[in-house]
């Protein structure tokens, strides 16, 4: 069986963030190619799910996060059991210590 793939609220409401920023910053049409590439990344989760590197700023949380990197943002995650949970799609051109406010 398949690993699924399943969104947080807290990483919704982060493209919806990034698609809104991108909408009126630049265009709609590069909202929707930024957002659409995130999302893309994170399915290759289900056939390799520990692809990504171990996140060490969240590494004393019980999780044990990883991210992937998709242009300027991470998508962070963990894996539990069956499902690959998107805990938050970071901006990395923010403070890196950010992260921990997660």
């Amino acid at each position: 069986m398949e690993i699924r793939v399943f969104w947080t609220e807290t990483a919704l409401n982060n493209l919806e963030d990034i698609f809104e920023y991108y909408k009126y910053k630049a265009s709609i049409g590069v909202a929707r190619r930024i957002v659409k590439e995130i999302v893309k990344s994170s399915l290759k989760l289900q056939k390799s799910p520990e692809i990504g590197r171990k996140e060490e700023l969240l590494s004393e949380r019980d999780n044990e996060y990883r991210f992937l990197v998709v242009g300027n943002y991470k998508v962070i995650y963990w894996i539990d059991g069956k499902y690959i949970k998107i805990a938050a799609v970071f901006d990395s051109r923010q403070n890196p210590e950010k992260i921990q406010k997660l």
